[in-house]
């Protein structure tokens, strides 16, 4: 037997046995369970309580009429349903004082198939805004599956946050499209045959948003050349390539080299660039989207860590996004505290059902907890700098090109000849 069934059986057969047990699942809603004839007992029992059904306040032996009330209510809203099936529920439950368990194993459920479902919802707008040429079905989605996974989390009793899984599931890489592969080399020419045009895109296009990573490559050449200030032109263009090894590990040929910075100029380098930028999203959200599912299908997976792995997939995408916003003008939002919603903290604790926890270490016992004297503890500098050096922010492609040690090396030389130029004044 399926164990989340099993536990939904059981969870119906210690409310129908037990009422009281009723009061003790407020955090638990009809739709978190799998089966629609689970989902319409359990919406009848709580509709029985709203109600103020006469088996909630009596001490004796449970009136039949709380199982015949509940079997009739939940027969308006599923067919099929007999009084049979009511008394093998009851039967299936072993312990009735269990049902806060059962109802955090029914909850554990719900959580894996609704983020399958967000999951799935997210591959397919990201798949249909790569066919539209759009991108906001796709965030739209993730809004969507990351209020979700906030929900789930408190519903949990839990905090959401990104935490990346020790092993990352594998998927199956995007399949690229020939128009995006074009879009690509139309605006590696563009860059090429007119260098001014890097400043139009620089600031939020990055080597990691081409979907063919010796266009990438060839991107980071030119961001290299145009950070350096030097000339760019096919001939430079492939100079750098070749420098970076880039021709010798097959990374890129001479020839292809050519014909890509060497093509006709077809049009506005920043509108190519946001293309990109555009099939950059929905590649990102598949990936993500697919991530996610493998981690939702896991079923030894617990809902904690399944919340806080799919933030962490989700990240990628959130940093495509903030360099999108920044593409179309538009400032990255700042998230506003949010008040916290959900169920009580004394639902989540009857949530969890978990055992008495246990007894913590005095303070005595614990390592750091004390703090230190003050003879043991670090001395601070005495004066602070009192001017720091000024930082000039550099654009993401600067940042990624910073660190390129031939880059380092022309630096270098730059200031040892201008210091030998000083002492020979």
């Amino acid at each position: 037997m399926n164990p989340l069934l099993g536990a939904e059986r059981a969870l119906l057969g210690a409310v129908l046995l037990d009422p009281v047990q009723l009061s003790r699942l407020d955090w638990l809603a009809p739709d978190h369970f799998y089966r629609p004839v689970h989902q319409a007992l359990f919406a009848a029992l709580r509709k029985l309580q709203a109600d103020g059904h006469p088996a909630l306040t009596t001490e004796e032996v449970v009136p039949l009429s709380w199982v015949t009330d509940a079997v009739a209510e939940a027969g308006l809203h599923v067919r099929g349903l007999a009084p049979e099936y009511a008394h093998a529920l009851i039967a299936a439950c072993p312990r009735p004082a269990h049902a806060p368990l059962y109802g955090r194993m029914v909850l554990e459920g719900a959580i894996h198939r609704s983020v399958t479902e967000h999951a799935i919802r997210l591959h397919q707008a990201a798949r249909a805004d790569a066919l539209q040429g759009e991108a906001e079905g796709a965030l739209h989605h993730a809004d969507v599956l990351t209020g979700v996974l906030g929900d789930l989390a408190r519903r949990w009793g839990s905090e959401p946050r990104p935490v990346a899984p020790a092993t990352a599931p594998v998927v199956a890489p995007p399949v690229r499209a020939e128009q995006v592969a074009q879009d690509e080399r139309f605006l590696l020419a563009a860059l090429t045959d007119r260098p001014g045009t890097m400043d139009e895109v620089v600031g939020w296009l990055r080597p990691d948003d081409f979907a063919d990573p010796a266009h990438g490559q060839l991107y980071r050449c030119l961001g290299a050349l145009h950070h350096r200030g030097e000339p760019l032109d096919r001939i430079t263009v492939l100079w750098e390539a070749q420098r970076r090894g880039l021709l010798a590990d097959g990374t890129l040929s001479g020839d292809q080299v050519m014909a890509i910075c060497g093509g006709l100029d077809p049009g506005s380098a920043e509108w190519l660039g946001e293309q990109v930028m555009r099939s950059s999203i929905t590649r990102t959200a598949a990936t993500s989207a697919r991530v996610i599912r493998a981690l939702a299908e896991n079923e030894a997976l617990a809902p904690g860590p399944l919340i806080n792995h799919a933030l962490h997939a989700l990240g990628p995408l959130d940093e495509v996004r903030a360099r999108w916003q920044i593409a179309n003008g538009r400032p990255t939002p700042t998230p506003s505290a949010s008040s916290p919603s959900g169920p009580p903290g004394a639902r989540v604790h009857a949530a969890l059902a978990r055992s008495t926890p246990r007894a913590s270490a005095p303070p005595s016992e614990r390592l750091g907890s004390a703090s230190a004297p003050a003879s043991a503890r670090p001395l601070r500098a005495a004066t602070a700098e009192p001017h720091p050096p000024a930082h000039r922010p550099s654009s993401p492609l600067e940042s990624a090109v910073n660190n390129d040690p031939i880059s380092d090396a022309l630096g270098l030389r730059a200031l040892a000849s201008a210091a030998r130029t000083t002492r020979s004044r």
